[in-house]
């Protein structure tokens, strides 16, 4: 009876030990046949001789789009352009064969050598404006336009500038929200903790309300120094905008052209701006 137990015994020991090789053998080869993850390669930033080779975007800067009052200044016919003409000028930007785009076609473009659709150009609006939306927006929607906000924090939600929403809403809707400082004070200023208050904080304020990371910022009045692109880099800014100066020659990322649309502009003037402003 013991030799019966003892047979038993070894068989069931045996039984089990081949029973356990199988599933040994499939785990080894699962592992084996995992899928190995492709590593996509780092792009190679271009150096400073290709960019500043490039072909220019022309980019456009527009502030008021409202109707002038009878006493406005110079200052302010130039900064405003009416309703009437912003419309005519977006039909004659579509009819010309123009194609809008966003900032970070521009910096692929620039620095990665990618693609741009033909006729290439930057519509941009500075300092928060309201009508900004309610026309701008909605005018260039029309022929499938996308635009760049360049917001200055302050002014959100006051009166007749854009509100949390409608700037959620321009980003949502495809065009890109950017920083425009905190309240205008010109960089050429800034000293100690102003670069914080007027870079780093509207950022994220920014940042908080689109829900989008925010890398691209436009210079108040087009004004820059050297001592300001070390602070924009820090602040985590991509690109920066100037307006018709000329570029610097070892940050050309950071002092990208625009020019200012003028109220007094006919549209055909303005047609022409782009081509002599812009022809390197």
């Amino acid at each position: 009876m013991k030799n019966i137990l003892f047979l038993v015994s070894i068989g069931l020991f045996l039984l089990a030990g081949c029973n356990s090789k199988p599933t040994k053998i499939e785990k080894e080869t699962t592992e084996l046949n995992a899928p190995v993850q492709k590593v996509a390669p780092k792009k190679e930033m271009a150096d400073l001789a290709t960019i500043l080779s490039k072909k220019e975007v022309p980019i456009l800067c527009y502030h008021n789009i409202k109707e002038l009052s009878a006493n406005a200044g110079e200052m302010t016919k130039t900064y405003t352009v009416s309703p009437a003409n912003f419309a005519q000028q977006m039909k004659a930007l579509s009819d010309e064969g123009y194609h809008s785009i966003l900032p970070n076609q521009l910096y692929e473009y620039l620095v990665h050598d990618a693609p741009l659709p033909a006729n290439p150009i930057m519509i941009t609006f500075d300092d928060t404006r309201g009508e900004q939306y309610s026309l701008g927006a909605t005018e260039m929607k029309k022929y499938g336009f996308k635009g760049v906000f360049f917001v200055m924090t302050v002014s959100i939600n006051r009166p007749n500038y854009l509100t949390k929403e409608q700037i959620k809403s321009l980003s949502d809707s495809g065009n890109t929200v950017a920083a425009h400082t905190w309240d205008h004070h010109m960089v050429t200023k800034y000293v100690g903790e102003d670069w914080e208050t007027q870079l780093a904080k509207p950022k994220k304020k920014l940042e908080d309300i689109i829900g989008k990371p925010v890398t691209y910022f436009a210079y108040p009045f087009g004004l820059w120094n050297k001592a300001a692109i070390p602070e924009i880099k820090k602040s985590g800014y991509q690109m920066a905008f100037i307006l018709s100066t000329k570029r610097d020659s070892i940050d050309p990322l950071y002092t990208i052209r625009r020019i200012i649309v003028a109220g007094q502009w006919s549209t055909p003037s303005v047609m022409k701006a782009i081509k002599s402003s812009f022809n390197k």
